[in-house]
């Protein structure tokens, strides 16, 4: 079994210029996603796909492979995971190089819990159905109580598939989940199905006491002062 983790880091950002390489607990932000992949036994090889030069030299000194540049059109504001990841694979493939599993992990989530590849394969391995594994976390604000505000300046309930979905009691509520940052492992035949998610989606549960996304200046900050390493 062949494992590669892919770490998307492109060279624009409006919120924070040059954000996946500014330095949060003295080595740039990209780099403890970079370590995290090559501690893990499992993965065969970390690479870091990236639009920019400087972001390419970094993370070769920080032990990851660069074997190309993006290009533009897959490095845009709006560009969505799927064609990063494919273009990767596509890559790869073209040069006989075929990976059975897709690690992905996002630089502006670098202080992951310990363990999460590990644990994602576990799962696989529980369950040979699932096309692909994430993280997530218990959402605190459910939606069920929810409301949205109507033309008249009335407000109603923002579900409108249960009756008065707002009075049901806390704990006959669905659990729910958000998705984070911090880890997708895709199997290879979806990629080539065209999703990163697949019709078999498994939750890796993490706390939300460990979740940290860097988007912001003040995010930064906050994951700079965490006991996370």
């Amino acid at each position: 079994m062949k494992i590669i983790t892919i770490i998307p880091a492109r060279g624009g950002s409006k919120s924070l210029p040059k954000k996946n390489i500014l330095l949060l607990k003295g080595k740039p932000l990209l780099c403890h996603s970079i370590d995290y992949s090559l501690k893990s036994r499992l993965v065969t090889s970390t690479v870091v796909s990236t639009d920019m030069e400087e972001i390419a030299n970094i993370a070769k000194d920080s032990g990851a492979s660069v074997p190309f540049l993006r290009p533009e059109e897959f490095a845009r504001d709006d560009t969505r995971d799927y064609p990063v990841v494919r273009h990767a694979l596509d890559y790869f493939e073209s040069r006989g190089e075929i990976f059975d599993f897709y690690i992905l992990l996002r630089p502006t989530s670098p202080l992951r819990p310990p363990g999460l590849i590990e644990k994602a394969f576990e799962i696989f391995k529980n369950n040979n159905d699932a096309s692909s594994v994430r993280s997530m976390a218990r959402i605190k604000e459910h939606p069920y109580r929810a409301w949205k505000q109507d033309k008249d300046g009335s407000v109603s309930g923002f579900i409108e598939t249960e009756i008065e979905p707002y009075n049901i009691p806390r704990q006959e509520l669905p659990e729910l989940f958000f998705q984070t940052g911090d880890i997708e492992v895709i199997r290879r035949e979806t990629i080539i199905n065209g999703s990163i998610s697949g019709e078999s989606v498994y939750p890796l549960i993490i706390n939300h006491e460990d979740m940290i996304d860097i988007d912001s200046e003040s995010d930064l900050e906050r994951a700079e002062k965490s006991n996370a390493n």
